[in-house]
């Protein structure tokens, strides 16, 4: 199971988000504040997330700034259903229970991931993992569930 651990904690700087899985260090996010952007380190590579568009990308820190290579796109807001591309592999994003929050990813039809959260106050969203998808390509999962949290928490403040 991956999850984000709080900002600051695990040695490393204040505002930087650790990936822990099994309480180990596997990246690092550093979400912006006041938007939908977040730089991570995985493996001594770097990624950009961002909202382009309409879309939710992730690309290397080298490449061009037109490119994703991990993209993620609503495909019906009524039925609360995304898309996911990771580099080919396509996922697509079901909510699990609407009550909870959380969502299903599946690839050819079967579960490959669900999304959940940490107990407590500030709950923080975690991904457990059913089926193979490379490590950079499971935080752009979390990364995604994040995002969605933050979206729904600024809904209902509002």
């Amino acid at each position: 199971m991956l999850k984000l651990g709080r900002a600051g904690t695990h040695g490393l700087p204040k505002g930087v988000l650790p990936v822990l899985r099994d309480g180990e260090v596997v990246a690092t996010l550093r979400s912006a504040t006041w938007t939908e952007s977040a730089t991570v380190a995985v493996d001594g590579v770097a990624w950009v997330y961002a909202r382009h568009r309409r879309e939710l990308t992730g690309r290397r820190e080298g490449d061009p700034e037109d490119t994703a290579r991990l993209r993620a796109r609503q495909a019906s807001a009524w039925k609360g259903t995304w898309a996911i591309d990771l580099e080919g592999t396509a996922i697509e994003v079901r909510p699990a229970s609407r009550w909870r929050g959380t969502h299903r990813f599946l690839r050819h039809g079967r579960p490959v991931a669900e999304s959940g959260s940490t107990p407590g106050w500030t709950p923080r969203a975690t991904i457990t993992m059913d089926g193979e998808l490379p490590l950079d390509q499971q935080i752009f999962l979390l990364w995604w569930e994040h995002v969605l949290r933050r979206r729904a928490a600024a809904a209902a403040a509002a």
